[in-house]
């Protein structure tokens, strides 16, 4: 099970572990179980609203939750979350970024820390 922390510069941390079976649930989905307030406006990966900050739990780069989809990729781009140097390590490389949008982000075997913003 995932040990993921919400992390907010007003709130204190919210410590989660993914249960079984969450390989197939967003971040935004597990926040809203878990009542955090991760700022969305859509849910679809279309507008960018909820941007989040994804690192390891020592504020390292991660190593899984790799795949974007290509709206993911292309909303990063258009709101100045991923630059064409950085988009390249993604698509060539199979590194992953450090800024993930929240409704497309699946959760992996890692323990992650999510920055976010509120509603």
């Amino acid at each position: 099970m995932p040990k993921i922390v919400f992390q907010h510069p007003e709130f204190e941390e919210i410590e989660i572990y993914a249960p079984a079976g969450s390989h197939k649930k967003t971040i935004l989905e597990l926040a809203k179980e878990y009542k955090v307030p991760i700022a969305f406006d859509c849910g679809d990966g279309e507008c960018g609203s909820c941007v989040i900050h994804v690192t390891d739990l020592e504020g390292g780069p991660t190593h899984m939750g790799v795949h974007m989809t290509d709206k993911e990729k292309s909303v990063l781009r258009e709101i100045g979350k991923l630059s064409k140097d950085e988009l390249e390590k993604v698509v060539v490389n199979d590194m992953p970024s450090d800024w993930r949008l929240a409704c497309q982000m699946i959760v992996r075997d890692e323990d992650i820390r999510i920055t976010y913003e509120t509603m």
